[in-house]
């Protein structure tokens, strides 16, 4: 299977200024993205999608490839990744590549493991699901079942639709959110579909004590005491 690594890495931050080639532990933050995806036995090939030059030049200087500068139209804040992706795409179709399956991996999860993301990418071949993501177990306290919205009266309801709470965090199912790591989509539900998703969805668990999604500074100050204590 033929997979594209696409490393979305747009100028212009507000959390963390300068974010994807700030420094953490004297490394460029992108370089944690770049470094693990490169060593992947899985990727077909990894590129950086950017707007910015300083980015372009860090990005390309960590040994992968960067062959366009992305469009200003798709690095506002507000652009989605899909179109990002579908950018990408269209760019090696008009030279004649094509891909079976995207992985999107973002900067901000710095400390995912080659490892962890090749057995990904081997559970989605293995399993010919439309995607797959990264994800994380939802503590009880936050479970959907236990979670309320309001009702046209003002009142609270169950969010999951159910009449009557489960009352004992025994009998909760598990859940999970996707933690932003790791994304997976075969190609055709990407174009066809227009989603990173499709109909069926894998997934992976990623380790809960590596886990960082850098948007603040506080994210930042996180990601270096993980760093620290995992030396």
């Amino acid at each position: 299977m033929r997979v594209l690594a696409i490393i979305p890495a747009r100028g212009g931050s507000k959390g963390v200024p300068g974010k994807n080639i700030k420094l953490l532990s004297g490394k460029p933050l992108i370089e944690y993205t770049t470094q693990v995806a490169l060593q992947s036995k899985l990727l077909t090939k990894v590129l950086v999608s950017s707007d910015d030059d300083k980015i372009i030049e860090v990005a390309k200087n960590t040994g992968v490839e960067v062959p366009f500068k992305r469009p200003s139209n798709l690095s506002e804040d507000a652009t989605p990744t899909l179109p990002v992706i579908k950018h990408a795409l269209a760019y090696y179709k008009n030279i004649g590549e094509e891909f079976d399956a995207i992985c999107l991996l973002q900067v901000t999860s710095p400390f995912r493991t080659v490892d962890f993301l090749d057995n990904a990418l081997q559970k989605f071949i293995n399993e010919g699901a439309d995607s797959l993501i990264s994800v994380q177990k939802v503590p009880h306290e936050y479970n959907p079942h236990w979670t309320f919205e309001l009702n046209e009266e003002g009142n609270l309801k169950i969010a999951t639709g159910e009449e009557k709470i489960i009352s004992r965090r025994q009998d909760l199912p598990t859940t999970y959110h996707r933690d932003g790591s790791i994304y997976i989509t075969k190609t055709s539900i990407i174009e066809k579909e227009n989603s990173l998703y499709g109909a069926t969805i894998s997934y992976v668990e990623s380790p809960k004590e590596f886990y960082v999604n850098i948007d603040t500074m506080e994210d930042w100050r996180k990601a270096e005491l993980v760093l620290k204590k995992n030396k």
